[in-house]
């Protein structure tokens, strides 16, 4: 089976084509394609193979994932893989295999390519009673704007957090980290820039390049000679924590609000 992976997190890619091959060696990867931009051209290119199957993200680095099935005219099976679950019923209007959560599960990941063999080889159904039926139902199949819970790794178990048990969000060792309100450091899949997308603005804040803190973390705040402000946090982190100088004027913006 060849295989096409639109997916602007590399670790996040690199974790997806390591479970296709332990669900199936003979899985294909022709590609990883970033962002939309390049993988319209991907797909436009004669040259390149065509794909039996497409894992694709929503959010990419220069657009959404619904963008290439429009500009592409994108007619091949699809398992979206995404950090949201707001995008069900939009997923449901394509040629949606699957819809899978972030971070991917080998078990879940397996079932949706058991369920696009099995769909390879029969008729496709009629989903349009379904659709009506998400169309019509107050909050079905839609979710939240912004992300209330991680799904995140620790040794060999999987655990939900909820957002509002983060403190901050810092990156470290090349690597982002979850700080959880009782002092817990997780690795996690997500770049900062990633995540502030995902978060709710009015909760976490850009402070610098490597921390994205939670208002609720804020301790106390510094002012130095300048206009430098230095944050202390709850839980303390390692390093020191300061408000870089472009986003001072924004930040005190956002606790005013």
């Amino acid at each position: 089976m060849d295989v096409l992976i639109i997916e602007d997190e590399k670790r996040t890619a690199q974790r997806l084509e390591k479970l296709l091959a332990q669900y199936d060696p003979t899985i294909q990867v022709l590609a990883q394609l970033p962002g939309v931009a390049k993988a319209v051209a991907w797909l436009a290119d004669p040259a390149n193979p065509k794909p039996e199957l497409v894992f694709l993200d929503i959010h990419l680095e220069d657009g959404s994932g619904f963008q290439i099935i429009e500009q592409a005219q994108l007619t091949l099976p699809i398992i979206f893989t995404t950090a949201f679950d707001e995008y069900t019923l939009q997923a449901f209007k394509t040629n949606s295999i699957d819809y899978l959560l972030k971070p991917m599960d080998a078990d879940e990941l397996g079932a949706a390519l058991d369920k696009f063999k099995r769909l390879r080889s029969t008729p496709a159904p009629d989903l349009s009673p379904l659709l009506q039926l998400l169309g019509q139902t107050p909050g079905l199949g839609m979710g939240n704007t912004y992300k209330d819970r991680f799904m995140v790794t620790i040794g060999t178990k999987i655990r939900s957090i909820e957002t509002s048990d983060i403190a901050y969000f810092f990156f470290a060792d090349k690597s982002s980290w979850i700080t959880t309100r009782e002092g817990l450091n997780i690795s996690i899949e997500y770049s900062l820039d990633k995540l502030s997308e995902m978060l709710d603005p009015k909760r976490f804040f850009r402070v610098n390049r490597a921390f994205l803190v939670s208002l609720d973390s804020i301790h106390t705040i510094h002012a130095y000679s300048g206009g430098k402000l230095k944050l202390d946090l709850r839980p303390e982190p390692r390093l020191e924590v300061f408000v870089s100088g472009d986003r001072i004027t924004p930040f005190k913006e956002w606790l005013g609000k």
